[in-house]
């Protein structure tokens, strides 16, 4: 039978009991590899929030977290050996910051029963909580994305795209090729002409891509990369003189990684998001009293604030509220996988809890729920400022387009369903 307890109950009976084992948040990380220089930020922020969270409040609920860490390098079947090799460590959550490992991981976490947070990348049907119990996609996802920048330019030109040329830059692996039916279904919506442009791994060459960009002409492109791909891409539109400021990347392509090479020919740049920017928060306060302070960094200290730190921290902070979520649902801070599971599929974060958390106004509230694994897919829009060498965020975290995302969520996910002969989880 499970309970709420609050925090002062979970306290209480913390102290009442034997010392319990950490809890645990594994980190299949990439430090090395050619995407080394995205992992490497992400990795830090995820494990300097726990470290917070350990100085600053004795962990979460009264037990000390730990963040075991396994290099993938970005590779799927490193990932997988990295899953197996962590899963008797009493791991929480897995967050593989790959979609290729994603896919693999979706059967495995399944079966073990144990929860996967793939936090704005990964499988998009995934946010269907009644095919995927176990796989959490949540605050937002590629298709959200690919609405996000879809609205953004609807509202750049007073509604109307139609007529418009928008090309698609992507990597050319399953992550990138998870917009192209979502960005089809609204081209048809609001008449713009849709292209696609691949680009291979690792995407150091693309003049042939830009080139063709250059005879298509199109009024806007969007881009799905990752690691060295984005800066080629951003320096190649520089050659070819695309305004830049009509140029938009996912998530995952607007980072300082992506702008810096390629200097002032960036100024304008803009790429979706769903958190904030930049080191203005309460929270990293904290966190350079407690961690960095403290000679306790995951890192060198030098990325605090960037957007890949930044997007680590976020993740971490959600892995947290979670835990302490089932640790109320529960009534007991030694929580299992399970009702970690239960724990994220009851998160609610409201800008109340943010605040209090050090990030107001950090990201979108949300809800998650048995049917929504998703959470309600707010996307905004950042732009670079060459000069100042910052992000600065330039909308609100607004609605995407669910008349069109859903319909494809619910037919992707049916057909995994069918495949796999899985039942509706939610009863």
């Amino acid at each position: 039978m499970t309970y709420k307890l609050g925090t002062l109950a979970v306290a209480g009976l913390m102290a009442a009991s034997p010392v319990m084992a950490d809890l645990v948040f594994p980190s299949l990380s990439y430090r090395t590899g050619p995407y080394a220089a995205g992992g490497i930020p992400f990795a830090d922020g995820y494990a300097d929030y726990f470290t917070m969270l350990n100085e600053r409040d004795g962990g979460i609920g009264g037990v000390m977290t730990s963040v075991p860490e396994c290099e993938t390098a970005y590779n799927t079947e490193k990932g997988v050996e990295c899953y197996e090799s962590l899963k008797d460590s009493g791991g929480l959550v897995y967050q593989p910051l790959s979609t290729g490992i994603t896919y693999q991981l979706i059967p495995k976490t399944t079966a073990d029963g144990i929860p996967m947070h793939t936090m704005g990348y990964g499988r998009t049907s995934a946010a269907n909580g009644e095919v995927f119990s176990h796989t959490f996609n949540y605050p937002a996802n590629y298709w959200n994305g690919a609405s996000g920048a879809i609205n953004y330019l609807l509202a750049e030109n007073g509604g109307d795209l139609n007529g418009k040329k928008i090309s698609l830059v992507y990597h050319n692996s399953a992550y990138g090729k998870e917009p192209i039916r979502t960005l089809q279904e609204l081209s048809k919506k609001h008449g713009f002409e849709f292209t696609e442009v691949p680009v291979d791994h690792p995407g150091q060459e693309q003049k042939s891509q830009w080139l063709q960009i250059r005879r298509d002409k199109p009024d806007y492109v969007i881009m799905y990369g990752w690691g060295v791909m984005n800066q080629v891409a951003v320096q190649e539109a520089a050659n070819i003189r695309f305004p830049m400021e009509n140029f938009i990347g996912i998530w995952w392509s607007g980072s300082e990684n992506d702008v810096l090479a390629a200097g002032a020919a960036a100024d304008g740049y803009k790429a979706l998001t769903f958190h904030g920017v930049g080191s203005d928060f309460p929270v990293f306060d904290d966190i350079k009293t407690h961690v960095v302070d403290k000679g306790l960094a995951a890192g060198a200290g030098d990325q605090i604030g960037t957007v890949l730190y930044n997007r680590g921290l976020y993740a971490a902070m959600l892995a947290a509220e979670a835990a302490k979520t089932a640790q109320e649902i529960h009534g007991t801070p030694d929580i299992t996988a399970a009702m970690m599971r239960d724990g994220m599929e009851a998160l609610k974060i409201t800008e109340e809890k943010m605040t209090e958390l050090g990030l107001p106004n950090f990201g979108p509230t949300f809800d998650v729920s048995c049917s929504n694994h998703g959470g309600t897919g707010l996307v905004g829009v950042t732009q670079w400022d060459a000069t100042a060498k910052e992000w600065t965020l330039i909308s609100d975290f607004a609605p995407t387009d669910m008349d069109v995302i859903q319909p494809l969520i619910e037919e992707d996910s049916a057909a995994y369903a069918a495949e796999n002969n899985i039942e509706n989880n939610c009863g």
